[in-house]
């Protein structure tokens, strides 16, 4: 423990994503002093270029036991859907054996009751974390595609309606016909699709950041440019060191997306087993009027999200770390890969690539926790659901700061899911 410094803030949250963000400013407004600590400027990381997609739907792990046998793929296909870089197989191995691990059945079952609890209030939640800030119109609450083309995806995507109804997410089974008539530009080749009507999108998730950051100043919240380099535990709350001197507050929050192990393993002394999704996308800002709703396809598995922008393509998963440089040509290959999926070809002029870290743990779920005798708050680990579930976590992290706050839409009870000895 370190010598005690006189607390500067009440709490510090390390992270400047849309959990951090969102957490900061629903704890600013409990009448909390909030510091929020980035080396990068608010939203420029994860948050800048996620799907835009509310994935309220997605209440399964991010693997099954297929995985096994779509390992040799993995390894050789440097374009595939699911790619791992073979240099990362050594350090990768642990993570995915404790994968495997999780999928026996009471795991399993474990998993998807954790999803479907914090899935199930996320769109609420967003509805009046958005509604505070005056900004409802940044989320279009229009519901999503999964498009089929060949008829043998016709069984696979009949059990999946039976799975999802089965866990009672909404969900509507469409014909060609619907299809078409919903979404005119969509190739005839499509046979038909699942529509899950309580889903939706963000016409631009990063002015979502921006607009939460803005809020959040104006409730006194402070943002700093810093690194943090590590911290410590000391009698009236945690000191971090950053590499502009050191921050002591009554709490800290870690919620610093991939990049949080080693500050929650220095704080609290547990390693956490969080890697990384590597995800890609490819925007085309000729694309506005494209499509009516985000469009997955179940086939060629990447997803086609309208924004105010253009049309965002997004949704393979690179493990590799978080300190190989990115390969492009895997957000190229989305333009590929849209090829045929609608009646014209996309237009890639002025196309822009990109890629980012999405904090995965090896149970799909995330760690949302307080320990440390309520000295350290967590909320991190959202794998490909961060953006879903930012504004639920946000009210959930505020439930641990602040029992009585209103309203608790899981009950504290329900976090046990999210809990970091769980590991």
């Amino acid at each position: 423990m370190a010598d005690n410094i006189q607390p500067q803030t009440d709490i510090a949250v390390v992270g400047a994503g849309i959990i951090g963000v969102a957490c900061a400013l629903q704890l600013a407004r409990q009448g909390r002093r909030v510091v929020v600590i980035d080396q990068q400027e608010p939203g420029m990381g994860a948050s800048f270029g996620n799907a835009g997609h509310l994935a309220t739907e997605q209440v399964f792990p991010i693997a099954d036991l297929s995985i096994l046998m779509r390992l040799p793929a993995m390894l050789m296909d440097p374009m595939g859907p699911l790619r791992l870089d073979w240099k990362y197989l050594p350090r990768a191995l642990p993570w995915f054996a404790r994968l495997l691990l999780n999928l026996r059945p009471a795991a399993y079952q474990r998993t998807v009751a954790g999803l479907r609890a914090l899935n199930e209030s996320s769109l609420g939640a967003w509805q009046r974390l958005l509604a505070n800030i005056a900004q409802p119109q940044l989320m279009r609450e229009d519901g999503s595609l999964l498009v089929f083309e060949r008829a043998e995806s016709r069984q696979a995507i009949e059990g999946l309606q039976t799975r999802m109804t089965q866990q009672n997410v909404p969900v509507d089974c469409w014909s060609a016909g619907a299809v078409q008539q919903a979404a005119p530009q969509l190739s005839e080749r499509i046979q038909g699709g699942l529509f899950f009507p309580n889903t939706g999108h963000f016409l631009d998730p990063y002015r979502v950041v921006c607009e939460l950051v803005e809020a959040a100043r104006a409730s006194g919240v402070q943002f700093l440019k810093q690194q943090v380099q590590g911290g410590q535990l000391q009698a009236q709350g945690v000191a971090l060191i950053t590499d502009q001197g050191r921050l002591a507050a009554r709490q800290v929050l870690i919620a610093c997306g991939a990049h949080s192990a080693r500050l929650t393993q220095a704080l609290t002394g547990k390693k956490v087993p969080l890697d990384t999704e590597r995800g890609y996308h490819l925007m085309l800002p000729h694309e506005q009027d494209r499509l009516p709703f985000a469009v997955t396809s179940l086939e060629r598995k990447f997803i086609m999200t309208p924004m105010s922008g253009g049309l965002r393509l997004a949704g393979t998963v690179e493990f590799a770390g978080l300190y190989r440089p990115p390969n492009m040509q895997r957000a190229w290959q989305l333009h590929r890969l849209s090829h045929g999926l609608l009646r014209h070809e996309l237009r890639a002029e002025d196309a822009t690539p990109w890629m980012g870290f999405r904090p995965s743990l090896p149970d799909s779920l995330p760690i949302i926790d307080r320990v440390c005798d309520g000295k350290v708050l967590l909320a991190f680990g959202h794998q490909h659901l961060g953006l879903t579930q930012a504004a639920i976590t946000a009210e959930l992290i505020a439930q641990w700061v602040t029992p009585l706050y209103a309203p608790q839409p899981l009950g504290l009870p329900a976090l046990q899911a999210y809990r970091l000895d769980r590991f």
